[in-house]
């Protein structure tokens, strides 16, 4: 996940109709201009981090979540590299060994060109758990895509946020909540408890509160009233500034994530 400086920019408009009529597309709980006003709220931030963290590397109660996650992501990336005479948005995509955009606005001026680059997953030396590199790497096309593209945010927390709340749209319930481990848990992982640095790659299901865009904060608003659980985990976090000690979250939501 690169830093850049969170500014408005608009979504990629082919980008944004192709998403919009993606089959299994739900429609977004925002319009399209609020997507600049999500944010990443630093409660609920540090909570998924924990959670994250303290999760094993593999859960078996993940893998149905997982099989439908991969199977959703492949229809996602035929969709993207698709002919355009054929429904595809005939985006050509590389896989390279390097990262290979600073900042979201070189990644918009590829996509421009119906071209895109990924980092590819077999040389970042943290392979997943239950994807292949080759899942892997498509997963990150079409995040970048129809995530950020599809929303004009960038690689920055706040960006991250949106581009989760923008990529639940083109997710069943189910693999959403891979969806949200991939994404939400990792970048929030990465923020609060690996310094900047990538964590480990885990197949894992985050409390189920954590997985569902109402816990979205947009214009400093939380989409949806949390649910009792997130109210309690949010104000043992108050009190302590953080979701320390031996996983918090993890302790409170044992059912939840099944």
């Amino acid at each position: 996940m690169s830093t850049a400086v969170t500014r408005t920019r608009s979504a990629l408009a082919f980008v944004a109709a192709a998403a919009r009529r993606y089959p299994s597309c739900t429609a977004d709980l925002i319009p399209p201009e609020a997507y600049h006003e999500v944010t990443l709220d630093p409660v609920i931030g540090r909570c998924i981090s924990t959670a994250y963290m303290a999760a094993p590397s593999r859960d078996y109660r993940a893998y149905s979540a997982y099989a439908a996650f991969s199977r959703e992501t492949l229809r996602q990336f035929h969709y993207l590299v698709g002919r355009l005479e054929f429904g595809g948005l005939g985006v050509a995509v590389r896989f390279v060994d390097d990262d290979p955009y600073a900042d979201v606005d070189s990644m918009l001026d590829d996509l421009r060109k119906h071209r895109l680059k990924v980092f590819a997953s077999a040389a970042t030396g943290n392979s997943h758990p239950y994807l292949s590199d080759a899942e892997n790497d498509m997963f990150r096309a079409v995040h970048d895509v129809f995530g950020h593209a599809a929303c004009g945010r960038g690689f920055d927390p706040d960006g991250e946020e949106a581009a989760w709340l923008k990529h639940c749209t083109m997710y069943t319930g189910l693999a959403r909540r891979a969806l949200s481990t991939e994404t939400r848990g990792q970048n929030c992982a990465q923020l609060f408890d690996c310094s900047g640095a990538f964590p480990e790659q885990k197949a894992v299901l985050l409390p189920r509160p954590f997985s569902e865009p109402s816990s979205a904060t947009v214009g400093g608003r939380r989409l949806g009233q949390p649910p009792a659980l997130m109210r309690s985990i949010s104000s043992r976090s108050r009190r302590t500034r953080s979701c320390s000690g031996p996983s918090i979250a993890m302790r409170s939501v044992s059912s939840a994530v099944s």
